[in-house]
C-alpha cells in the first residue's frame, strides 16, 4: 500500500497529476533587479518568496524584460537568474531559473 508521501513521487505531483506548488513565504523586504549584462540595476520590494521563484513589485514592469537577476543584497553579483512568468498591473511572478 502506498502512502501519502510515495503518491507525491520525486517530481512533486500530487494525487491529480498536478504539480504541487512550493512554499511561499511573505517576506516584504526590498531588492534589485540587475537586467542581463550586469547593468541597470533597479530597486523592488519582493513580497514573497519561495525555492521556485518569487512575486515581485516594480515601478514600471512594461520595461523590465523576460530574462533578469532578482537579488535581495545590494551585492548584484550574488542572487538568482530568473524568467518573468506573468505580469499584473506593477507586480511580476518570475521563477527561478538555472
Amino acid at each position: 500500500m502506498a502512502t501519502g508521501l510515495s503518491r507525491l513521487g520525486a517530481k512533486g505531483l500530487n494525487k491529480l497529476g498536478a504539480r504541487k506548488r512550493a512554499a511561499r513565504r511573505s517576506v516584504r523586504q526590498p531588492g534589485w533587479i540587475t537586467l542581463e549584462g550586469g547593468f541597470a540595476v533597479r530597486t523592488c520590494m519582493v513580497e514573497d518568496i519561495s525555492g521556485s521563484g518569487a512575486k515581485v513589485t516594480v515601478e514600471d514592469n512594461n520595461t523590465l524584460p523576460a530574462k533578469l537577476r532578482l537579488t535581495l543584497s545590494r551585492d548584484t553579483q550574488a542572487g538568482r537568474p530568473c524568467e518573468v512568468v506573468w505580469r499584473q498591473g506593477r507586480t511580476v511572478g518570475v521563477k527561478f531559473v538555472g
